[in-house]
């Protein structure tokens, strides 16, 4: 009997009514959201574990649901690998489509956009689904599964090594599974490297501050990421260097050096900072600005200019042309 307006009104608006495969995808959904930004979760193995069947799965089987209310639409096992199959179609092309917008792909994007479709698939599942009489709603036969499972691997009329057979086949399953798993929660760590970049004023790497007067306040964007699979305080020196280029010996000698500054930041793992640095240089005798990274090992006190830029983990530098102060 198909239900009438009144009894529609009920079962949409009654959580205890939503059917359990719908229930059990909003919690998982609901678990990977907080597993990606609760502090307490986002840094362990259980985002990885609830993030990949909330990509790789849900989305599609909430599609699929909503496509195929009925129980006699599709068999389980078509259902579960057009699951698989759509998911790996839509979450891309969702970010395809996020990538034409002006916020990009980006996680909280990606998040957000996943999870108003995995919403809006699972109302129009559960609207449709109700809306069709209750013996032909899709159900989850959990027993006839098991029964089935059973009586596939171990029939009634197999052998004993074919038994032990299909024990040692399930226990290659799960060992295989468990493999992916562990390779993905742990994985293997690349290169270590920090990146060390400077800005100009719009934020890209052109339009320093090269010629300027004396005296004046110049700025420039420093960037530090750290991809050192490690917590680092990093510690930047900015100082102001003469420096003359000698064309017979074709070397280079620091007459002499002003500090211009220096900040000290603990970055995380796969973090990225940019710090505004704000400057000024009253002697127009500086032709040089150096930029000079470390990180746990702090250069000793007393080095000369040169032997602070050999000790340094990381540096950059402006060449620079200071005017007279105005009038």
């Amino acid at each position: 009997m198909k239900p009438g307006p009144a009894d529609l009104a009920i079962e949409l608006t009654d959580p205890r009514t939503l059917p359990i495969d719908l229930k059990a995808a909003l919690l998982w959904i609901a678990g990977t959201v907080a597993c990606i930004y609760l502090p307490i979760l986002q840094d362990t193995p259980l985002r990885v574990v609830f993030a990949l069947p909330f990509i790789l799965f849900i989305p599609g089987y909430l599609l699929i649901a909503a496509l195929f209310p009925a129980d006699d639409d599709l068999d389980w096992i078509e259902r579960i690998a057009l699951s698989f199959g759509l998911s790996i179609a839509v979450v891309p092309l969702i970010g395809l489509g996020l990538n034409y917008t002006p916020w990009g792909i980006r996680l909280d994007p990606i998040v957000t956009a996943l999870v108003i479709f995995a919403l809006a698939m699972a109302v129009i599942a559960a609207y449709r689904r109700i809306t069709i009489p209750q013996e032909k709603r899709l159900t989850i036969p959990i027993r006839e599964v098991k029964e089935g499972i059973h009586d596939e691997l171990f029939p009634e009329e197999s052998s004993r090594l074919d038994r032990i057979l299909s024990i040692i086949l399930i226990c290659a399953i799960f060992l295989a599974i468990g493999t992916t798993i562990y390779v993905i929660v742990v994985p293997k760590e690349g290169e270590k490297f920090t990146e060390f970049y400077i800005l100009g004023e719009k934020g890209k790497a052109a339009d320093y501050p090269t010629n300027f007067r004396a005296g004046t306040e110049q700025f420039v964007i420093i960037g530090i990421g750290n991809h050192e699979y490690r917590n680092i305080t990093y510690t930047t020196m900015v100082y102001g260097f003469n420096q003359q280029f000698d064309t017979r010996t074709n070397t280079s000698t620091i007459l002499s050096s002003i500090p211009l500054g220096s900040f000290r930041r603990e970055i995380a793992h796969n973090q990225t900072i940019e710090e505004r640095f704000e400057f000024s240089i009253t002697d127009r005798n500086v032709n040089r600005i150096q930029f000079l990274l470390f990180d746990e090992e702090l250069p000793a006190p007393g080095l000369s200019p040169a032997e602070l830029v050999n000790a340094s983990y990381r540096d950059l530098h402006l060449w620079v042309r200071i005017s007279p102060e105005a009038a």
